[in-house]
């Protein structure tokens, strides 16, 4: 009971200083609605200089968080896109903000047209526990080259990494500028509440659907970075070898804890037990053991862990056979949360593994006989966040192309789509809505301003009343055809 009333007291705590920074943010916008060049540019140095000075401490606290996440995927999946984002941001960012001339038609001559590209104002950002650094920076870095004022909901699931990114962020930024919001849901609930002048949520797609709702109230616009069933297609004829390295890859990387990862595997019917193999050998290559491995991520906690088990209880009621890939054969219910890859096959559609997002070490494994199955099977689900086609027929590649959506893709690998820093990055139907990342991230937190211009000589004014004289007429014959 204590307990409960000191939460709900350090809540309205927030709640109350989440008002008054966005209330801070907003002043200090008003007072200064169009950052330099070299505003923007000082910015995103002082961010890269407080992530690289601090950077030991982050790994450390996304480490505490998760009990074990590797260094090395930190550095690889959250430190280093975070500086090579912030690298090209400021390589680009002059060209970004110049203005875009447009056309003008013979119509309307003497006369320019180009489009601004302005700030928006106080832009929101929701942080899913899953990637607590990258998926703060890069929104962020986004943020700021175009010249916005930034506020950061993160993860009440990840309180060492919150707590520390906040304490970096007030070091380095005015609140005003710059500012870290930490708390339970219900301070996340009250922060998409805002009026944000833009706001951006990564997360499930049912908290999507709340975060929507609440932004609507306020006419807010929304990026929504959502997640899905991601399908990997392994095609009837690429080397065996190269698939199931790749897609063991992607799925180790954090434990599947990761919205792009391959969530089930298309797999011709032939090759199964082919792809078993394969990918047993590959995972136990990067992976010969996992319960004091430190190349190995946890769960990030006890629901999570609860859920996923329950996943795989679940299958094995209904019928899956389960093959769990656990090099080492270690016993892994001794209080550890990591979990071994979890290949399953034989799947059915009422088996929660096939409904939700896995987002965790379980890889169903679908057999199909000819391509276009595997094709049908993806366009009869809700378009996942991303797609990887395996195989090196270009035909094939194209036919995937064409014939699928998803929000991105990759050929021949898999989530490294998300690291290209002049790619888009975003969701398409349930996966979500909005792009970001590199010039797509300046463009979608800038406010594209269409200006005309014209000087003294004024050619419209041979559209003026009294109508029905002979300029109209030859306007008309010439422009109505």
């Amino acid at each position: 009971m204590v307990a409960t009333v000191v939460q709900l007291t350090e809540s309205k705590k927030q709640i109350q200083h989440t008002h008054r920074v966005f209330e801070d943010q907003k002043k200090a916008f008003r007072n200064n609605p169009m950052a330099s060049l070299t505003e923007r540019q000082e910015n995103l140095k002082r961010l890269k200089r407080v992530l690289m000075t601090n950077q030991d401490k982050l790994l450390d606290a996304i480490d505490r968080d998760f009990s074990c996440r590797s260094r090395d995927e930190s550095l690889i999946a959250e430190v280093m896109p975070s500086i090579q984002g912030i690298n090209y941001a400021l390589k680009n960012l002059e060209s970004w903000m110049k203005p875009s001339k447009r056309h003008v038609s013979v119509l309307f001559q003497p006369a320019s047209n180009r489009v601004h590209y302005q700030p928006k104002g106080v832009v929101g950002v929701i942080v899913p526990w899953n990637y607590p650094l990258y998926l703060a920076v890069g929104p962020l870095v986004a943020s700021l080259a175009a010249g916005n004022r930034t506020m950061i909901k993160m993860s009440e699931f990840t309180p060492h990494t919150s707590a520390l990114f906040r304490e970096i962020i007030e070091s380095a930024f005015p609140e005003d500028l710059v500012s870290v919001i930490n708390g339970e849901a219900d301070v996340a609930a009250d922060f998409s509440s805002r009026p944000f002048d833009h706001l951006l949520f990564t997360g499930s797609t049912t908290v999507g659907k709340l975060v929507m709702r609440a932004a609507s109230e306020n006419l807010t616009p929304v990026t929504l970075e959502l997640g899905g069933k991601s399908p990997a297609i392994v095609s009837p004829d690429v080397p065996m070898e190269d698939a199931a390295q790749r897609i063991a890859f992607g799925k180790a990387l954090n434990a599947g804890q990761t919205c792009v990862a391959p969530d089930y595997v298309l797999c011709p019917a032939d090759r199964v037990k082919a792809f078993v193999d394969e990918y047993r050998d590959q995972f136990a290559a990067m992976y010969p053991s996992l319960r004091d491995n430190d190349d190995y991520t946890a769960i990030i906690n006890e629901r999570q862990y609860d859920r996923l088990q329950g996943y795989l209880e679940d299958a094995r009621e209904k019928g899956a056979e389960l093959i769990e890939i656990n090099p080492a054969q270690e016993n892994m219910k001794d209080g550890t949360r990591k979990m071994p890859i979890t290949l399953a096959l034989n799947t059915t559609p009422d088996m929660k593994i096939m409904q939700d997002e896995i987002f965790g070490p379980i890889l169903p494994v679908v057999s199909y006989g000819k391509l276009d199955e595997a094709i049908h099977f993806i366009n009869d689900r809700p378009r996942p966040l991303a797609l990887y086609f395996f195989g090196y027929d270009k035909s094939m590649q194209e036919h995937v192309v064409d014939n699928t959506h998803s929000g991105g893709m990759c050929i021949n690998d898999a989530l490294m789509h998300v690291a290209q820093d002049d790619l888009p990055f975003g969701g398409v139907g349930d996966s979500g809505m909005g792009h970001y990342h590199g010039k797509e991230g300046f463009l979608t937190f800038s406010h594209h301003r269409a200006i005309f211009s014209k000087q003294k000589f004024n050619s419209g004014k041979f559209v003026y009343a009294p109508h029905g004289t002979t300029a109209h007429k030859m306007i008309y014959k010439l422009f109505i055809r």
